[in-house]
């Protein structure tokens, strides 16, 4: 026990990285605020688009969703890294990582979005428009508030995702968390830094889990 203890709960490896992970945070949140928003924008856009009356760009928008939900985020992420080069083009880290990401979460935060859209019943919609509101104005004040309601929870459940996704970045070497647990592992010869992320990471999205919960009990009463 007192091993295991040793090894992965040492409380003085753990002080010791902490600075280091703390660094690390700050590089994670600020691919969650700069890749969530423009998740959910790129997403509504190909939600849109999947459902618009104009066959080209609805099936342009299921190619665009169905190819990056299909595809697996590392490898997209290890295309855009280490792939492009040999095409000439040579991107930093931190830019691959949020390509990467925008593009997949883009993709599930656009199925999230149709199905919400779905979810409104038409009568809504020529309801608004026979009050003299436009078709951008029913979209913007009657369709869309009722379709983000009611998949509000299926949305935070995403965002969750993606924030564990966050931890992929390690592989082309960005300094997220999980890259500098690594890191003070390699140093240390202990994997109580890597304990010390997963904790760093409960403690963040656990209030998130919750919440999304209370939405689901108020949604299912």
């Amino acid at each position: 026990m007192d091993a295991i203890i040793q090894q992965f709960f040492n409380i003085d490896i753990m002080v010791q990285a902490w600075p280091l992970l703390l660094r690390g945070l700050g590089m994670t949140l600020l691919i969650c605020l700069v890749v969530i928003p423009m998740g959910l924008v790129g997403g509504l856009f190909a939600a849109l688009g999947s459902v618009s009356h104009l066959r080209g760009i609805r099936w342009a928008a299921i190619a665009f969703v169905d190819f990056f939900r299909a595809l697996p985020p590392l490898v997209l992420l290890i295309f855009l890294y280490a792939g492009l080069p040999f095409a000439g083009l040579r991107i930093s880290p931190f830019v691959a990582v949020v390509i990467g990401f925008f593009l997949n979460n883009s993709a599930y935060y656009a199925e999230i979005i149709r199905a919400g859209l779905l979810s409104v019943h038409k009568g809504q919609t020529e309801a608004a428009r026979s009050t003299g509101l436009s078709a951008g104005q029913t979209l913007i004040h009657v369709t869309l508030p009722q379709a983000l309601r009611n998949v509000l929870p299926d949305l935070l459940s995403n965002t969750v995702e993606v924030v564990k996704l966050t931890s992929l970045a390690s592989v082309v070497s960005l300094g997220e968390m999980l890259h500098q647990a690594g890191l003070a592992r390699s140093v240390t010869y202990n994997a109580s830094p890597i304990v010390l992320a997963g904790l760093i990471y409960l403690v963040l999205l656990w209030p998130l889990v919750r919440v999304i919960s209370r939405f689901e009990r108020r949604i299912a009463s």
